[in-house]
């Protein structure tokens, strides 16, 4: 009887939890989402002990969410407490380790710390090859997070094989355009444009923003982070008049879709202010970049 109580707890929270953060994340109502963590994770440790598997799911949960405001030190925190727990746990080869293991070294690349990532990233692909085989969606998006840190290292050669790799394998098992497969085909533009393959790269981020707009549409962050990079490349050009009437509008969705103080509208606002600023007083390219968050890399855990 005490079980069957306990699954049934479990199983109310499980439902608002799957129910209602959906809704939040889409809305980009992230301290909402961050609350609703925080009760799910409280309540959870009421019904089930520190240690089980669905607390940890929600500690993770909640270790993303301090992720995806950029709130670094509290994710790492709390990140390098669910890791060694699951590793005592479930095992270091368990894909909820992995998966761990992946958001650490998220919040690496974003602190700077790209060696300590890169370890940690060739750590989860070789395993995730060894467990899961070298097609699994979790083994590309292995590969892409390499590839990432490989770009912010500027190892463009090591980036661009990765890269290319991974997106053959998208458009082979998942289609042109799935998003993916999109999100595949922005991480190669921006490493093109990284190495200044400027003429190329408008033409290929166009036709990538107009895919993702018609399978995403205009909010998500994915299509708002080419409309970013589709900016800066206006302002290496030249086209400083483009660049700052994109980057203004990606401001303003920024703030709609992910809120004022988050750390990706931020760099959109002070952007959007030295287009403008720049071109109304200097006419000259700038030395500034707006590169956004990688929004892909982070993936919540829902308790099942």
């Amino acid at each position: 009887m005490e079980k069957s109580c306990t699954e049934s707890r479990r199983a109310v929270i499980s439902h608002v939890h799957s129910f209602r953060l959906p809704v939040y994340l889409s809305q980009g109502r992230w301290s909402d989402a961050e609350a609703l963590h925080l009760v799910v994770l409280e309540k959870g440790k009421l019904v089930l002990e520190d240690d089980h598997p669905h607390t940890l799911n929600s500690m993770g949960n909640l270790a993303n969410m301090y992720l995806y405001q950029g709130h670094w030190k509290k994710a790492k925190a709390l990140q390098l407490m669910v890791l060694e727990k699951s590793k005592q746990l479930l095992g270091e080869d368990h894909p909820d380790t992995l998966i761990s293991l992946g958001s650490l070294t998220y919040t690496y690349r974003n602190q700077g710390l790209l060696d300590d990532a890169e370890v940690l990233e060739l750590v989860i692909l070789e395993k995730s090859k060894r467990l899961l085989g070298d097609d699994h969606p979790e083994t590309l998006i292995a590969m892409g997070n390499i590839a990432s840190t490989h770009r912010e290292q500027d190892h463009f050669t090591d980036t661009e094989a990765l890269e290319v790799l991974v997106l053959e394998r998208r458009k082979q098992l998942l289609g042109d355009e799935h998003p993916q497969t999109l999100r595949a085909m922005s991480n190669l533009v921006l490493t093109y444009w990284k190495q200044g393959c400027l003429q190329d790269v408008v033409m290929l981020q166009l036709a990538t923003m107009e895919k993702m707009r018609w399978v995403l549409r205009d909010n998500h962050p994915w299509t708002l982070e080419n409309m970013a990079h589709l900016a800066n490349t206006y302002r290496d050009q030249g086209s400083l008049k483009d660049a700052e009437a994109l980057g203004v509008k990606v401001m303003k969705k920024m703030k709609r879709v992910l809120g004022d103080d988050h750390p990706d509208t931020l760099k959109s606002m002070s952007l959007a202010a030295t287009y403008r600023d720049v071109r109304n007083l200097m006419g000259t390219r700038l030395g500034y970049q707006l590169i956004l968050t990688p929004f892909w890399v982070i993936r919540f855990r829902m308790i099942a």
